[in-house]
């Protein structure tokens, strides 16, 4: 099992970034998938979930600008990030959800960084 995420980069604030995580090797459909973020010095973070069947779920400090989708076909979950803050810069990965106490697989991270 892979799970692989792209999209990250360098932005200004305000802008916006979308990523996307692959994963290969395992059925999709039926897992959720999470993102999560780690800035430097601090703890790894939830940043948004999404189940199976679409419902998504956001920590508090990324509520009404991040979105989190997935396309079941291409095996894909994106994050869409608007009006991203200098706070938001991290390393952000993603994660299949473990189902019925089965494992967890993480991708390897892709930078954020917001800044002027």
């Amino acid at each position: 099992v892979q799970v692989v995420e792209s999209g990250g980069g360098l932005v200004q604030p305000g802008g916006s970034l979308r990523l996307s995580c692959v994963l290969s090797g395992s059925i999709f459909s039926i897992y959720a998938m999470g993102w999560y973020r780690q800035a430097p010095g601090k703890q790894r973070e939830l940043v948004a979930t999404i189940t199976s069947g679409g419902r998504t779920n956001y920590a508090d400090s990324v509520k009404g600008r991040f979105t989190a989708s997935r396309d079941n076909a291409k095996k894909t979950v994106y994050l869409q990030m608007n009006s991203l803050k200098i706070e938001d810069t991290a390393v952000y990965y993603c994660k299949r959800e473990p189902l019925n106490r089965g494992p967890d697989y993480w991708g390897q991270g892709t930078q954020v960084t917001v800044s002027s």
